[in-house]
């Protein structure tokens, strides 16, 4: 403990561009860690099993999402109140305890081994905010959030080519190929995790322009809930959506693709690197734009663009316009566009732009479990209610609802924060007018 914290004194003596570089790349690198305990199982197919009528694989991604699920809506307490001293050791105790629910998956027999995946959901659902955590509140949050979510893209492509690989040129078990992915990543996970906690603590320049983040107990949350009710309704209508099917494309990106005749193990990569970049580009230019309420509007909009996109390439596909990878690429950049603003840098700007004093963590964790029962709901529907649609199908529909009711609600959001800031403006212009009038009269 001594020797990090007289490393992390030294960090602290660098050019703050390099201790943002540093922040980016470890919180990058210990989420792409993370995703391999989390999303290789996604990689295997899982064939010949079925129970209830259910498809096997489908009860292992419901079990898993009703364990993220569950550690979201526990998170909005936990990541609201957790100590930042604590945050290192927590992320690797986690991932630890879902290390060894793959374990347990791997020996024990179909169907009883689908608890393990639940097991493995809920500890996973909090690494989130532990990592970013490390990030908000700064002023390179923007560039450093950008990087840390890029990850979301870019890892669930480099699991699934690993766990395809490993089963593939290395013929392991489907079964075994979880546990043994996260094999592969428990070192760079550890060392990513080493680097975190060399990242310094906010500085008060950063505290002046982005607003002190601290822990919230029940009342303050609360307060903030209600201070931001109809804008909060209106992004997590959007998000839900957003989470919904970019869970879908997440866990059944094999069977999407097989179903547009393309199996080649290499696209899930080839894709996700393409959206990365593009992602990571748009995100981090938000660093140039200094004003937190002009950022904020300028995430409104590249929300609202993606859900456009998400539309716009559905429908040319559907008319044969464009080809079946131009299409993926297309859904999975105007989905990634609206998704992970959120998951980055809407909600630090909203707290900066109204210079409120929270922490992101808390109103993260409030979208995320309302996001994951979206998708828990919307798995055992389309199980229960429509069995016989393909994955491919059910996602081009899906889309489309995310293209209308998310741009909708996109563009509410934009006008509810707009007008409440300026309301709030107008307020603070009375308040210190009603001041200047009491000095003048008193004696």
């Amino acid at each position: 403990m001594k020797l990090i914290e007289n490393l992390r004194a030294k960090v602290a003596q660098w050019p703050y561009a390099l201790i943002s570089v540093l922040a980016a790349v470890s919180a990058f690198g210990t989420y792409t860690s993370m995703y391999a305990f989390r999303k290789a199982f996604a990689a295997a197919t899982f064939t010949g099993h079925e129970y209830f009528h259910v498809d096997y694989k489908v009860w292992l991604v419901i079990a898993q999402v009703i364990g993220y699920m569950s550690s979201k809506f526990y998170g909005i307490k936990f990541i609201a109140e957790v100590n930042s001293k604590t945050r290192a050791r927590y992320i690797l105790t986690l991932i630890g305890i879902a290390w060894a629910a793959l374990l347990a998956f791997a020996f024990v027999p179909a169907p009883w081994n689908i608890a393990f995946l639940f097991i493995n959901g809920f500890p996973l659902g909090l690494i989130w905010g532990l990592v970013f955590g490390y990030l908000e509140g700064r002023r390179s949050t923007e560039f450093m959030a950008s990087v840390l979510s890029i990850s979301l893209i870019f890892a669930s492509g480099f699991v699934k080519t690993t766990g395809r690989t490993l089963i593939s040129s290395f013929h392991v078990n489907e079964y075994y190929m979880p546990f043994l992915t996260g094999a592969v990543f428990a070192l760079p996970l550890l060392f990513f995790v080493g680097c975190m906690e060399l990242i310094p603590q906010p500085t008060a320049e950063d505290k002046r322009l982005r607003a002190e983040r601290t822990p919230m107990n029940a009342t303050e949350r609360k307060q903030f809930i209600i201070r931001f009710l109809p804008g909060i309704i209106l992004t997590l209508i959007v998000y839900v959506l957003l989470t919904i099917m970019r869970d879908v494309r997440d866990n059944f990106e094999v069977e999407i693709w097989a179903s547009l005749g393309i199996k080649d193990n290499s696209i899930f990569t080839t894709t996700d690197i393409k959206i990365s970049l593009v992602v990571l580009v748009a995100m981090s230019l938000l660093i140039l734009v200094r004003k937190n309420l002009r950022a904020f509007s300028i995430i409104h909009l590249m929300i609202i663009a993606g859900c456009v996109l998400v539309g716009i390439s559905t429908i040319m596909f559907t008319f044969k316009w464009i080809s079946p990878t131009l299409w993926m690429t297309c859904v999975g950049l105007g989905l990634y566009l609206g998704y992970v603003p959120y998951n980055a840098i809407f909600f630090e700007r909203m707290i900066a732009s109204f210079h409120y004093k929270s922490n992101v963590g808390f109103i993260m964790y409030v979208a995320d479990s309302m996001g994951y029962l979206g998708s828990v709901s919307i798995l055992l529907v389309k199980e229960l209610g429509r069995p016989t649609i393909s994955w491919g199908t059910f996602f081009q529909e899906g889309v489309m609802i995310v293209a209308l009711v998310g741009g909708i609600c996109g563009i509410l959001s934009l006008v509810y924060f707009l007008q409440s800031a300026a309301r709030d403006k107008k307020k603070l212009n009375e308040d210190n007018e009603e001041q200047i009038n009491f000095q003048a009269i008193s004696p």
